[in-house]
């Protein structure tokens, strides 16, 4: 391999066997190093591969300014939240979390507080995603001097919930869970009673969402074209349609394009069943 670019004196952009564009890290790597030289291998401690089309230059430039000790952190401290569900091994999500603790390691030395305000919605939200950011920042805090407050759980089960969303673009699960915090505010207001989040058909509901969303944001909702199930659903849950038809008009001002016919009728089922559930 050799050097296409040098972003520091350990890292550098370089293309691995299969052509593709890759970032190279290790100590001293990009030392006095030129575009066109040949890369000596067993300097190379870390090699991160560019997902979804995301730009080499820039993410090569983010890994450059993380100090190389958070980047090491981050994959450990990943490792071991994967005992509580799967994580993907996915380069944006180490790089994203070990540049969010660098920042957080940074502001406690500097005596910032931030506070998360959608800590409410991830407990109810996320419970697998935030029981593996507190065994993230367990590790992580017990390899500091001064460990990071709490609340970086809630902000590290938002990088772990944005891990399965192909825009690495965390705004958008600001966004998603926003929405989805304002739509069981409708179950609430449309029942005049509280849903517990933590029943299965609410996950089931939640998990829904999240992949409504994946299907909205690449243009691909649901369009099945079965108008006899459709009737029959809606015939059967009224009322639910009618709640559901409340949960489309949220989603459809917050996402700014109509939802299909099916993806409504899957809005009445899932209603439809946490309602069941939360009678019995």
């Amino acid at each position: 391999m050799e050097i296409l670019r040098v972003f520091n004196n350990n890292v550098v952009l370089s293309r691995d066997s299969n052509g593709r564009e890759v970032i190279l890290t290790g100590r001293g790597l990009g030392f006095q190093a030129k575009p066109g030289q040949a890369i000596d291998p067993t300097k190379v401690l870390r090699t991160f591969v560019p997902e979804d089309g995301r730009d080499p230059d820039n993410l090569g430039a983010m890994v450059a300014a993380i100090p190389p000790e958070h980047v090491l952190l981050a994959e450990q401290a990943l490792e071991a939240g994967r005992a509580e569900m799967p994580i993907p091994s996915s380069t944006v999500l180490s790089i994203a979390l070990a540049d969010h603790l660098s920042f957080a390691i940074k502001r406690m030395r500097q005596g910032l507080m931030f506070d998360y305000p959608l800590r409410a919605e991830v407990t109810h939200l996320y419970p697998e995603e935030l029981r593996a950011a507190r065994r993230i920042l367990e590790f992580v805090n017990s390899r500091l001097e001064a460990p990071l407050v709490d609340d970086e759980a809630v902000a590290i089960a938002l990088h772990l919930v944005n891990a399965g969303f192909a825009t690495g673009d965390l705004s958008y699960t600001y966004q998603m869970t926003g929405v989805f915090a304002q739509l069981f505010e409708v179950l609430e207001q449309a029942y005049s009673r509280p849903f517990d989040r933590n029943t299965v058909n609410a996950a089931r509901f939640i998990t829904h969402l999240r992949y409504f969303f994946v299907r909205a944001n690449s243009g691909r909702q649901l369009d099945e074209r079965g108008g006899k199930l459709r009737d029959a659903i809606r015939e059967s849950y009224p009322e639910a349609h009618s709640t559901a038809l409340k949960l489309q008009a949220v989603l459809e001002l917050r996402l700014g394009e109509p939802l299909t016919e099916d993806e409504v009728t899957y809005l009445t089922l899932h209603v439809a069943r946490m309602v069941d559930e939360d009678r019995t």
